[in-house]
């Protein structure tokens, strides 16, 4: 909802200006199709890879944190949103608790979680299905997905 090209920038340069976050590297921005509640606007999805000193639990609410500062207000589930910022992988971490799974539960299953990290991270193996990222996105289906065409005011 809003600007979400404004929006994830914004969320990216927070990212970038955190202390215990450094070299940023961003995939390019794709505008999918939305899952779950489909009558909704398309959402706009990029994936950042980056060092970090923060636990993940930490991370979480840094994350968290920045949503609420860009805006985002709680609605129902797969609804439309402001601002999403997930932890998909965590070096090659395994971690279940109530708040947090990594990796991700069902990156695996959605291209348009796969196709921007294979912009950055292609080859990154995923810990619990040891496949590289690139390998399970060609086992995915590439409905709904395609190249962000309007501007983007971050790098």
């Amino acid at each position: 909802m809003g600007n979400r090209a404004e929006l994830c920038c914004g969320a990216v340069d927070t990212l970038k200006g955190h202390a215990a976050i450094r070299g940023v590297t961003l995939s390019s921005f794709y505008e999918t199709a939305p899952v779950g509640v489909i009558d909704q606007p398309p959402f706009l999805n990029l994936t950042a890879v980056f060092e970090t000193t923060l636990m993940p639990e930490a991370l979480l609410k840094v994350l968290k944190k920045i949503e609420q500062d860009l805006g985002r207000k709680k609605r129902y589930r797969w609804g439309p949103r402001e601002i999403d910022l997930d932890i998909l992988l965590y070096g090659n971490q395994v971690l279940e608790t109530p708040s947090l799974v990594i990796p991700h539960p069902e990156m695996h299953n959605r291209a348009f979680v796969l196709t921007p990290a294979c912009d950055i991270c292609a080859d990154w193996v995923h810990p619990v299905l040891q496949q590289p990222l690139h390998m399970l996105l060609a086992q995915v289906a590439m409905d709904g997905i395609g190249p962000y065409r309007g501007d983007v005011p971050c790098a």
